[in-house]
């Protein structure tokens, strides 16, 4: 792993790329380079590259695995990287190349074959910017393992890391998205965006899937083992001593690393039990790294900052895995393994027993994976001048583990069937084999240890963290209903300290529309004023799949507009709605938060009122709904109801199939609360009709 930058068109650039060659030392101690649009200038060290001139620059810090390759690259056009091509001696005998490493393939293999025949066929791990005549191409894997962050501030500029980008003085930063490939135009100043295919749930296999699935497994793990020591991070779970094994298989010298928090009276981490009984039992070399509740809080003051982001499962997960980077470090580690990307491609979260197509689910998780996991992993690694490497996340294990059965993977409360077969076949006993997934900041305690600090601070874990990171974490649009879901979804997403830029209504003239909220619609600019948030309304006709159309178009201005980095949906179990919103905001390169995703629905009802929201039901659609429910508040009363005519009728408590919608007057996002001056109930039968509210006002 290194770090790559670039500036173009902006006056004396340079001095901005050595501020942010500065920002990415951790990512490169081996060497520095820069390309100015005349010539290359290689250094050792970020000083050596000061008095150089230009306004169009690349630059590269260098991460030695094998030996020292210094970049920029240049041939026909120049070349900076940040990767590991597994394939790349494949590729050079494949077509007749002289490269002498992956990078410098790379550069060869777009030369030969063009960029965009060369991403198809390249099997790794990579960001990188190619830059011919006019025209730089920023480009990353297609799961996004290898980061990279741009700008159109001030022209174009493009970073590793997002805080590189900040230190030079950019504000409105994009993470890139995995699927887009990036084209600026220096002659012209345009920006193009080229789109990749994401993979595809195959046809589904039953033959031989254990023993196909192992081979590509072990394929994966042997491409990825360096000639240098290797460290593999190690929780004694079924991923990570998997892992472990098959490096043992292939006669790999490795050592594990596990950190969890020691503190008096809170008995041993999960990890830290099972990790000494699995290393023993097979024979693995293990670290084991320990904190205290002070050391933990010491470390927080690095850890935060260093992921740019204060949510509280990244930062619990962050912890431990930066614990034990930090002691592979001093022990001369340069590559780490990881077990991430099993539980996505195996069906290892409580979600995918929920879901009704566990395959469409692990796809929905693995388009996620680059804003939920991969950054904060490639961060931590790199600043402990390690580089991670994740076998799970192989690009021909993806493609086949998708085409494998739902049944194979989860089957009652067993998950992950597929993995755990394989375990067994290899010799990992069954107590190994069969143990239950426990995440990371459970499994070391950390989340305990950020649970007592909270507390200490008289503050939610949230609230706590913000200390050391006061940014929000992403500005996002909300697709704003005006009902419970997505209010609430919201408040979520505040709590944990991420910035509400907008809302996004649409206002559709079909009262059945499939995938919009129709009968309050119009209470949403209230609603917003309310909240103190711009409000973006985009009518739609409602017709089934063309009003998409309307909704990108909505989501698209808002971006362009406000700038947001995500949007965040009140979907609870409608794959419908969350499958299409997905694919729209994938391809305008948002990320995608469904907080309220597989919750239980009468648990969310309970959390409404916990939390201090007033909501009342303004529609009903569903047997035993009578007229007295509308205008009703949904109470402590109305809820035992509901659940009484689940029973009794089998409707959805959270009125999630359509059964009810609602209206929120009252919430912790509003200044002032919504008051129903007018309305009428219109029932079209006895068990089918709106509030139809004709006159509201804030008070």
């Amino acid at each position: 792993m290194c770090g790559i930058v670039g500036i173009f068109g902006k006056k004396d650039a340079a001095a901005d790329i050595v501020r942010g060659l500065s920002v990415l030392k951790e990512r490169g101690r081996d060497g520095v380079g820069i390309f100015n649009d005349r010539e290359i200038h290689i250094g050792k060290k970020v000083e050596d590259l000061r008095g150089i001139s230009g306004n169009n620059i690349i630059a590269h810090a260098l991460h030695s695995v094998v030996s020292i390759v210094p970049q920029p690259i240049k041939k026909k056009g120049v070349l900076v990287s940040n990767c590991e091509i597994y394939n790349w001696q494949e590729l050079k005998e494949r077509y007749g190349l002289q490269s002498g490493n992956d990078s410098e393939l790379l550069i060869d293999l777009i030369e030969a074959k063009g960029l965009l025949e060369a991403v198809k066929i390249l099997d790794g791990d990579y960001a990188f910017a190619y830059w011919h005549k006019d025209e730089i191409y920023v480009v990353r894997d297609i799961v996004g393992v290898k980061p990279v962050w741009f700008s159109l501030e001030k022209g174009f500029a493009f970073a590793s890391e997002r805080k590189a980008l900040e230190q030079i003085g950019y504000a409105n930063i994009e993470e890139l998205n995995p699927r887009t490939i990036v084209c600026y135009n220096l002659k012209k100043g345009s920006f193009t965006r080229i789109r990749r295919e994401f993979f595809r749930i195959g046809k589904m296999r039953t033959d031989n899937v254990i023993e196909k699935t192992e081979e590509l497994l072990l394929a994966a793990v042997k491409k990825r083992i360096p000639d240098k020591k290797l460290g593999i991070l190690f929780s004694g779970g079924i991923d990570s001593t998997m892992l472990a094994l098959l490096c043992k298989k292939l006669g790999k010298e490795f050592i594990c690393y596990t950190a969890v928090l020691e503190e008096r009276g809170m008995g041993d981490a999960p990890d830290l039990v099972y990790a000494k009984k699995v290393a023993a039992e097979l024979g693995f070399n293990l670290k084991i790294k320990k904190l205290d509740l002070k050391e933990t809080e010491q470390l927080l003051a690095t850890v935060v900052p260093l992921i740019e982001d204060s949510n509280v499962v990244k930062v619990g997960v962050a912890l431990p895995f930066y614990a034990a980077c930090e002691q592979a470090q001093k022990d001369g580690i340069k590559v780490m393994f990881s077990g991430l990307g099993s539980e996505e491609i195996f069906a290892g979260y409580e979600r995918h027993k929920k879901s009704q197509d566990i395959n469409k689910e692990c796809l929905s998780g693995l388009l996620k994976m680059y804003e939920r996991d991969l950054y904060r992993d490639d961060v931590v690694t790199m600043h402990n001048n390690i580089e991670l490497r994740v076998p799970f996340l192989d690009k021909e294990l993806i493609a086949y583990a998708l085409s494998i059965p739902g049944d194979m993977k989860i089957s009652g409360d067993r998950n992950k069937i597929v993995l755990r077969e394989i375990a067994k076949r290899c010799g990992i006993p069954d107590e190994y084999a069969e143990r239950k997934k426990k995440a990371a900041q459970y499994g070391s305690k950390f989340d305990r240890a950020l649970e007592k600090l909270a507390h200490r601070a008289h503050a939610s874990k949230s609230r706590y963290l913000q200390r050391f990171y006061q940014r929000p974490n992403n500005r996002l649009g909300v697709l704003w209903s005006t009902g419970k879901d997505s209010a609430l979804a919201t408040w979520i997403m505040v709590k944990q300290n991420y910035e509400i830029g907008c809302l996004i209504s649409l206002k559709s003239s079909n009262p059945d529309s499939f995938m919009f909220h129709t009968p309050t619609i119009d209470l949403a600019p209230l609603q917003a004023e309310s909240m103190g948030v711009p409000l973006v309304i985009q009518e739609t006709r409602g017709e089934k799949e063309k009003e998409l159309a309307d909704l990108k178009a909505a989501i698209l201005k808002a971006k362009n507009t406000y700038h947001i980095q995500g949007i965040v949906t009140g979907a609870l179990y409608s794959n419908y709605q969350r499958e299409r919103i997905e694919k729209i905001c994938d391809s305008l390169e948002l990320k995608i938060f469904a907080p309220l995703w597989h919750v239980d629905q009468e648990q969310e009802l309970h959390t409404l009122l916990t939390e201090g929201f007033s909501a009342i039901i303004t529609k009903v659609a569903a047997a035993g709904l009578s007229e007295k429910w509308l205008g009703r508040e949904i109470d402590e009363k109305a809820i035992l109801e509901l659940a009484q005519l689940h029973t009794k009728y089998r409707i959805n408590v959270a009125g999630e199939g359509g059964e009810t919608e609602s209206l929120v007057l009252k919430c912790p996002l509003f200044s002032k609360k919504l008051k129903i001056v007018e309305a009428e109930k219109v029932m079209d039968t006895e068990y089918s009709g709106f509030l139809r509210i004709k006159k509201a006002i804030l008070i």
